[in-house]
């Protein structure tokens, strides 16, 4: 089994300084940070960069989380901040205003496709048919408001496997993490008896704050490691993105939700409760002073289609509408506004 590396750096950046504007002055090739999830279609997509462009400085990409990489891409304009962010879910309303006080003003948001977050357990594992509330009472530090009692699956429902609750997760850097408050945990505690009154922080806090006893154990940005964690204990479960559950089909298994399968078909249709879309944000200022970033979003853009490369190791094709604006703002490169946020 192969590590996936937190930094790839697919050739020698020149060490000439740049001389083609203010904001690029000092590095010649671009950078491109955030989301574990994002990386492995940002790798092919450098990879066919170097190869189709090889008069350009090889694309160096971080993978170090979503927020992480927001937050490194909305530090400011010039060569010690980052071109492009990638992420599991969409910038906030929150990391916008601190871009634009920081003078990063124009951003261009691109949805380059889906994925799913992924409950997921070894091919002879546990098999457990979740649902949002059932994954919200295994997780929550104070389920509906209440102590954490479970220990076991049957302790929520008698029908579950009598097992200990062992469940290998992101970090809360992680766009993964957020996509599990937002898609699964949420909908479960909303579900369920909330009690009254609660403030709109209250009640954020008890639907998304995860417990933090042992049953949810974070295993940082690097997913292989919660593949190892699961294939040595069969009786855990592991969450990632779905492109990553698809590559290791030989070793896990995907946990239904709802009854429903993460599959390509299920999440290209939102059938699926965990699907969701990926995000690359550029740093319009940096375009024409660092070289190739016009190149580099055409082969974002060539390699996303439903047999295109990308396909290939697990992204699932934006639906045919989202996909044809999204084209269109690869060249346009329209700029994000407060408003987009409301």
């Amino acid at each position: 089994m192969h590590a996936r590396p937190a930094l790839i750096l697919l050739a020698a950046a020149s060490a000439l300084l740049s001389s083609c504007g203010d904001a690029g002055a000092g590095r010649t090739g671009i950078r491109a940070v955030g989301s574990s999830t994002v990386y492995p279609f940002a790798k092919v997509v450098a990879e066919t960069f170097a190869r189709s462009y090889p008069e350009y400085s090889s694309p160096v990409i971080e993978a170090i989380g979503s927020g992480a990489g927001i937050s490194l891409f909305c530090k400011g304009v010039g060569p010690d901040t980052p071109d492009f962010a990638h992420a599991s879910r969409r910038m906030k309303k929150s990391e916008f205003e601190t871009c634009t006080a920081n003078g990063v003003s124009s951003i261009t948001e691109i949805q380059v496709g889906l994925d799913g977050i992924a409950f997921a357990a070894s091919r002879n594992g546990i098999t457990i048919d979740l649902t949002p509330e059932i994954v919200y009472r295994a997780l929550a530090a104070r389920p509906y408001g209440e102590e954490q009692t479970a220990r076991k699956w049957s302790d929520i429902d008698p029908s579950l496997p009598d097992l200990p609750i062992l469940l290998y997760g992101p970090p809360s850097t992680s766009g993964t993490r957020d996509a599990l408050k937002e898609l699964v945990l949420t909908p479960g505690c909303k579900a369920g008896p909330l009690p009254e009154g609660l403030s709109d922080e209250e009640e954020e806090r008890i639907c998304t704050e995860v417990r933090a006893d042992g049953a949810f154990v974070e295993q940082g940005e690097q997913d292989n490691l919660i593949v190892q964690k699961i294939e040595s204990n069969p009786d855990t479960i592991g969450l990632f993105g779905y492109s990553y559950l698809e590559e290791n089909l030989d070793k896990l298994k995907g946990l239904t939700m709802n009854g429903v399968e993460p599959s390509y078909e299920n999440i290209a249709s939102f059938s699926y409760p965990g699907a969701r879309p990926l995000y690359v944000y550029v740093k319009n200022d940096h375009v024409g002073a660092i070289p190739g970033m016009v190149e580099y979003l055409q082969v974002w853009r060539d390699s996303w289609t439903a047999d295109g490369p990308l396909a290939k190791v697990g992204l699932v094709a934006n639906p045919p509408e989202k996909m044809a604006q999204m084209d269109a703002a690869i060249s346009s490169r329209p700029a994000l506004t407060l408003a987009d946020f409301q």
